[in-house]
């Protein structure tokens, strides 16, 4: 599918050309969603799940715990999940494309002692695997990968154990980990790790399964996670919890009132433990104009061609899912932005840094990759032009931020990779005043 978007160039005004902003409400997390769909098949009993998010991500999620055991009910915009733990109903489970739910239910699916078939789709194919070889046989679980690569068949039962991890490409393999621990009651054991990288989603892990009623293990400083020797008492208390909105897709929404018109953001919870709530940090440091109240946020457009926006620094190793709002953001700065955590952007849905580069270049922004330093050199002059999303649904709204910016009409291809994590992105753009017309 193919999206042309229309651009406004800088001499939009800052109310907005044309009327272009207005009141949204941010997607769900999911993030948020995932671990909860996670949550509610360990923990044994009945969960509701508010505000569930629609993405395939979270669809994927949900085709998992059921083919794990648990039974999902549609109840209008809520989902109930019964679940008496891990008891498979299929031999094979799939993520699709979700590399949160693959390095997430690995550990879950290893509760089982049948001998089960781990796949994914897409991107997920290519993405290393071989963490789940060095751990599992720790824990009393036989794995076979391909090349440490899926798919991965495995036997359980997965017993918990000291060990120490890796934790410097993603904490997603620590959360699948965290939950299978405290699915099976973990006692008196610690997993250490070295070099954790996205803390915050540990957090965000961490608070889910206090929600969730899961038996939640001892923070040691980010380096030791200790399950202590207190069992857990079971209860048949009723888990009711609501998915948040999603910061990582929140983060277009308000690059979009900084760069393009004035906009109201409902959903986002200022005291979240995503990551990427650090956008906020990035849009004060280039002078946006920003009000945040306790429901809304509010954005207004203070755009290059205005004198208002500065080039910034700022660190995304611990949220790198913001390089590409990120840089859509700096190409609208005056001066050359720096961004740090480039390493962390190799196994994403493509080579995120390679693919930022690619694409911005091809829209006349100059975007230097220096080791683990990105630097992006803002501009009044961005090109309308033909781009690609690379499969990547953070780069097709990266370009579809920066096309409101071209003189004239920028044409994303496979522009339904948004799909992935914000199915209505291009319907909220339009809500916002934004002419966006769809090509099959």
């Amino acid at each position: 599918m193919k999206v042309v978007i229309k651009g406004y160039g800088f001499n939009n005004s800052p109310s907005g050309v044309g009327g272009i902003g207005g009141n949204v409400h941010a997607p769900a997390s999911k993030s948020s969603m995932q671990r909860a769909c996670a949550a509610a098949l360990v923990r044994k009993g009945e969960s509701i799940i508010r505000n569930p998010g629609k993405s395939n991500d979270d669809k994927a999620g949900l085709n998992v715990i059921k083919a794990l055991g648990a039974e999902v009910i549609i109840n209008n915009e809520e989902l109930i999940i019964k679940s008496e733990g891990v008891k498979p109903v299929s031999s094979v489970v799939n993520n699709g494309e979700a590399g949160l739910g693959i390095r997430m239910f690995t550990p879950i699916v290893a509760l089982s002692e049948n001998e089960m078939m781990i796949n994914g789709e897409g991107s997920l194919l290519t993405r290393p695997m071989d963490f789940f070889d060095e751990v599992m046989p720790q824990l009393g679980v036989q794995i076979a990968s391909n090349n440490g690569k899926l798919p991965i068949k495995l036997q359980g039962p997965l017993q918990p154990n000291n060990i120490e991890i890796d934790g410097s490409l993603s904490s997603q393999f620590l959360t699948g980990l965290l939950l299978a621990y405290a699915a099976v009651d973990a006692r008196n054991v610690t997993i250490k790790v070295n070099n954790l990288k996205s803390k915050p989603y540990v957090d965000l892990t961490l608070s889910v399964m206090e929600s969730f009623l899961l038996k939640v293990p001892e923070n040691r400083n980010y380096e030791e996670f200790y399950f202590d020797e207190t069992p857990v008492i079971d209860t048949d208390d009723f888990v009711d919890y609501t998915v948040e909105g999603d910061w990582s897709g929140g983060a277009f929404l308000i690059v979009f009132g900084a760069i393009a018109g004035n906009i109201k953001v409902a959903g986002l919870d200022i005291a979240s433990t995503q990551a990427d709530k650090k956008i906020l940090e990035a849009l004060e440091s280039c002078g946006a104009r920003i009000n945040i109240g306790d429901k809304i946020i509010e954005v207004s457009n203070s755009s290059l061609g205005d004198g208002g926006l500065s080039a910034f620094e700022f660190d995304a190793t611990d949220c790198p899912d913001l390089f590409p709002p990120l840089a859509a953001l700096a190409a609208n700065c005056k001066g050359t932005t720096k961004i740090t955590g480039v390493h962390r952007l190799a196994h994403k849905e493509s080579n995120r840094g390679l693919t930022i580069q690619e694409e911005l270049s091809k829209m006349n922004i100059k975007v230097e990759l220096n080791d683990n330093v990105m630097l992006i050199e803002g501009t009044t002059d961005i090109k309308a032009t033909t781009v690609h999303s690379h499969h990547d649904h953070r780069i097709a709204m990266m370009c579809a931020l920066l096309a409101l910016k071209a003189n004239g009409e920028t044409t994303i291809e496979v522009a339904e990779a948004i799909n992935k994590s914000y199915p209505d992105f291009y319907r909220h753009l339009q809500s916002l005043g934004v002419t966006v017309e769809t090509e099959i």
